[in-house]
């Protein structure tokens, strides 16, 4: 009985820990008087999908005085890198 449950509690661990990839969004922003725009990235904690993406960044970026405008995208760890220059002093920032 000991044989078959090390499978099951294997492949449960395996995919609790798959589900719990890291996601990431790039964004813009917007700030009024002066008008002010930034693109930024932003580690999603949630669901990795654009509507969740701007459900948490919304409230994110407003306590920091931005409005979202929209989320570009949703990736893993892989996009980060090409990102980062173009993100600027907003990478990871939110």
């Amino acid at each position: 009985m000991r044989t078959l449950l090390l499978p099951g509690l294997f492949l449960a661990l395996f995919a609790g820990s798959a589900a719990q990839a890291a996601c990431y969004a790039d964004y813009k922003a917007k700030q009024g008087q002066p008008m002010r725009l930034h693109y930024g990235v932003a580690e999603i904690r949630g669901e990795c999908s654009r509507k969740a993406a701007e459900q948490e960044l919304r409230p994110r970026l407003a306590d920091g005085g931005w409005t979202l405008l929209n989320v570009v995208s949703v990736f893993d760890e892989s996009g980060l890198d090409e990102r980062k220059g173009s993100a600027g002093q907003f990478y990871l920032r939110y």
